[in-house]
């Protein structure tokens, strides 16, 4: 009969018999910009059950992946099949106003905030973002962030090993459950800010059509037609 792990050196320890259905698992969450499981990879890298340039690989390849598919599927098919969804039609229509604004710094970023990570590439599909301009990006901005994520989570094993000599204590769980739930909030609050600014993007162009003037015609004896 086989029990689920109830401490993390016994969790490590499945890890580490599974390596390569691991690294598996490993890159479908990335492909979908999970911060947590990557973070907790880092700390998997750190106590020796992954290996770290492995593991930044898979990572890197999964985002990249990840993200170039839902690209293809929002310049196949646009983003008129979401609107059965209305809030998640109304996140990919805000992420689309802002990639082509803002396509630069949105592509860097994305994949961090809670709310559009999963859905941006979809949204810059959908806009007229050209696939030369995309892929490149997405390849540096991929490769900064496995390389961010999976170092913090190294680094976080570090730190921790000074606190506890103990890798099966529960202080050990207790402080990564403590570390992923800071990240998790820091991912909620830049996804605000995010969709703050589309809100403001939203606005300037509706006020830009407003103020618009309008095209005054006339007629072939010059008299103004309105």
């Amino acid at each position: 009969m086989t029990y689920l792990p109830t401490d993390l050196a016994s969790f490590l320890s499945i890890i580490r018999q599974n390596g390569e259905i691991a690294y598996t698992l490993i890159f479908a969450w990335a492909s979908s910009h999970s911060l947590l499981l990557t973070l907790f990879a880092g700390y998997a890298a750190f106590s020796g059950v992954l290996k770290f340039g492995t593991l930044i690989g898979v990572c890197w390849f999964g985002s990249f992946f990840g993200d170039v598919f839902r690209f293809w599927i929002g310049r196949q098919f646009g983003i008129g099949w979401l609107q059965r969804f209305p809030r998640l039609h109304g996140a990919v229509a805000k992420a689309v106003l802002l990639g082509e604004r803002h396509y630069l710094w949105m592509i860097l970023t994305h994949r961090y905030p809670h709310g559009i990570r999963g859905i941006a590439a979809l949204a810059y599909g959908a806009s007229a973002l050209p696939w030369r301009v995309f892929l490149p990006l997405n390849i540096v901005a991929s490769g900064i962030w496995s390389v961010l994520i999976v170092s913090a989570g190294y680094a976080f094993g570090r730190m921790s090993e000074k606190v506890m000599n103990d890798a099966s204590a529960s202080l050990g769980l207790i402080m990564l459950i403590v570390f992923l739930g800071l990240s998790w909030l820091l991912s909620r609050k830049f996804d605000q800010v995010v969709a703050e600014k589309a809100a403001e993007e939203k606005a300037a162009t509706a006020k830009q059509r407003k103020e618009k003037p309008k095209r005054v015609r006339k007629s072939r004896n010059g008299r103004r037609i309105a």
